[in-house]
Formats: structure tokens, sequence, C-alpha cells
């Protein structure tokens, strides 16, 4: 196996059914750790396309949480306790935590996960079409770690973040010609 992954039966095997209670769970955000919050949510609104759909403040604890995500503006609830419940049942969210103080910090920097020790790799966005997205982003001086036609799997792309957080973009439609 350590030269190998797990056969298609042997990751079927794998898999268990979830406690019944699981039905309701989804995937709700994955936390990124920002260092300057001014050019990461220009990052992520301007050039991703993402919508902040709400900012909480811990004063006492000197951090900021953004939460982020692909949703319409005008469905964003004005009432906070409305907007709070809302917020949290968005299915894939990004939620940027800022320690404040932390932009001007010349030292601070935070691991993406992708040199050693490994961990973390890259989220993922979901493009109609990669070439034109890229196109964007090159425009724009989005530092790319991968370029569609790079490496030997063509058609998707790796960007980074202000914070060098990976971001893969792929087309759904074509990603059956990556993996094959």
């Amino acid at each position: 196996m350590a030269d190998q992954g797990l056969t298609d039966d042997a990751a079927a095997a794998a898999c268990k059914d979830g406690n019944p209670v699981t039905k309701d769970f989804m995937m709700q955000q994955t936390m990124l750790r920002v260092k300057d919050p001014v050019k990461s949510l220009h990052f992520y609104t301007g050039i991703l396309g993402m919508t902040l759909l709400q900012k909480f403040d811990f004063p006492s604890m000197r951090f900021s949480l953004y939460f982020l995500g692909y949703e319409d503006k005008k469905e964003i609830p004005v009432d906070v306790k409305e907007r709070t419940a809302w917020t949290f049942s968005r299915r894939a969210t990004i939620e940027l935590t800022h320690n404040w103080g932390s932009e001007t910090d010349e030292s601070q920097s935070y691991h993406n996960g992708n040199s050693d020790p490994r961990g973390f790799g890259h989220i993922g966005i979901a493009v109609p079409d990669v070439y034109a997205a890229c196109k964007i982003f090159e425009e724009q001086g989005v530092t790319f770690v991968k370029k569609p036609d790079d490496g030997k799997m063509k058609g998707l792309a790796f960007i980074q973040d202000p914070d060098g957080y990976w971001i893969e973009i792929l087309s759904p439609n074509t990603m059956m010609s990556i993996t094959s």
C-alpha cells in the first residue's frame, strides 16, 4: 500500500455508514489564519468573488473572524440574530481569523501546510472555465503555484492567497479528464 493508494474496493471497505444522527451534518467552514485582513478580504472578495457574510470581533481576546462564501448579498439577513444563524447554515464557507496586530509584525507568517512538515494542503474553488479564471488572476497579479498547462495534470491551476495558502482552481466539467 505504501507504493500506491488504496484500491477502489479497499477504499469502499474502509468507509462505514455514519450514525443516523449524522444525516443532517454538513461541511460548514474551513478556518485560515490571516496576517492582514485588508489584503485577505480583497483577495477573497475582489479576486475570488466571495461575499463577506458576517464579521465577529472579540476585543478581550484581540481577534476578529470574517466568514465568506459564495452567497447573494441580497439574501443576507439584516437582523444580527437571523444573520448569525444564516451564516452558520451556509455550506463550505471560509473563516478568516485575524489576530490583531499581526499585520504590523514583520516576523509573523503562517505555515501553509505545503512545505515540511506537511499537513493542510489547499482549498478548492470550482469555476466554469479554468483558463478564463486564470487570465483574470494573471491580470490581477495573483501568485501561481501551477498554471493550467504546467505539469502532468492539465486543466487545473493552483494560486496563492496573501498568506501563501494554496487554492486549487478547477472546473467540474473537466475533472474526469484530469483524474483518469
